[in-house]
């Protein structure tokens, strides 16, 4: 039986948003890439980038369990760090704590998507505006990006106070910045795919845009517009963080 045609077959580079897209390429795919600008993929390049092995838990009670069990320090959410809980899901926080080795990093987005996809073997990276260069080297220096070896791209996206996805400019421009990583090694992209990237074309300040945008204004607002300073930083960083083992770590060069 061919592939769904919601899987957009026969491509090399396409996208999807949210845990039902990231699942249904998870089934087709030859990698898989996160992008979750504000805040989960930004945070764990950083988080990564300092030696920091990051595990992904979706939101919830259990995070503080299982970070017991792995010996890891576990994330509070953004208004309850203190100094002896400096970690959090603020990518600023997370670059001025203290370092250690594990750490449980929950989120109702980014890191619920990859926890799942870490079910499925595949090699899975998180992608950002940081580091979207990076992650599109390094696709392609394994080959990825082939109608043989498709590379999927999931813009986490955000919720809406029902539960409900709501798709979010941040998480189309990180993630279409990787795209375009991946265009320039002429890979064939499908329909939704190269839409992404052609809004990404027609943005001429895409920090400007993300600054502007409903969630990086509600960062603001709530007094963390330094995470959103780190989020638009592009392309500053050469860490791709691959998820093995369980947790986001250095990618190995292939």
């Amino acid at each position: 039986m061919g592939e769904s045609l919601f899987a957009q077959p026969g491509t090399g580079v396409r996208f999807d948003w949210g845990p039902t897209g990231a699942a249904e390429l998870a089934r087709v795919c030859a990698a898989l890439v996160l992008v979750d600008v504000l805040s989960f993929s930004t945070a764990v390049e950083i988080a990564v980038a300092r030696g920091i092995r990051v595990h992904p838990f979706p939101w919830g009670g259990q995070a503080r369990e299982y970070g017991e069990r792995v010996g890891a320090a576990v994330a509070v959410g953004r208004g309850e760090v203190s100094a002896g809980q400096p970690y959090s899901l603020s990518p600023a926080a997370l670059a001025g704590a203290p370092p250690v080795a594990d750490l449980v990093l929950p989120s109702p987005n980014g890191s619920a998507i990859s926890a799942a996809a870490a079910a499925t073997g595949l090699p899975v990276v998180a992608g950002c505006l940081r580091n979207a260069r990076a992650v599109g080297r390094w696709l392609v220096s394994g080959s990825f990006g082939t109608p043989q070896a498709p590379v999927g791209v999931v813009a986490a996206g955000e919720r809406w106070p029902d539960g409900h996805l709501r798709p979010c400019v941040e998480d189309l421009l990180g993630a279409a910045a990787v795209i375009d990583a991946l265009a320039g090694a002429d890979a064939l992209l499908s329909v939704e795919a190269a839409v992404a990237l052609a809004a990404f074309a027609g943005v001429p300040d895409v920090a400007a845009a993300v600054r502007g945008c409903v969630s990086g204004q509600e960062l603001h607002v709530m007094g963390f517009a330094a995470d959103v300073e780190l989020a638009v930083e592009r392309d500053c960083s050469t860490v791709v963080p691959q998820l093995r083992g369980g947790a986001f770590v250095p990618a190995l060069p292939h």
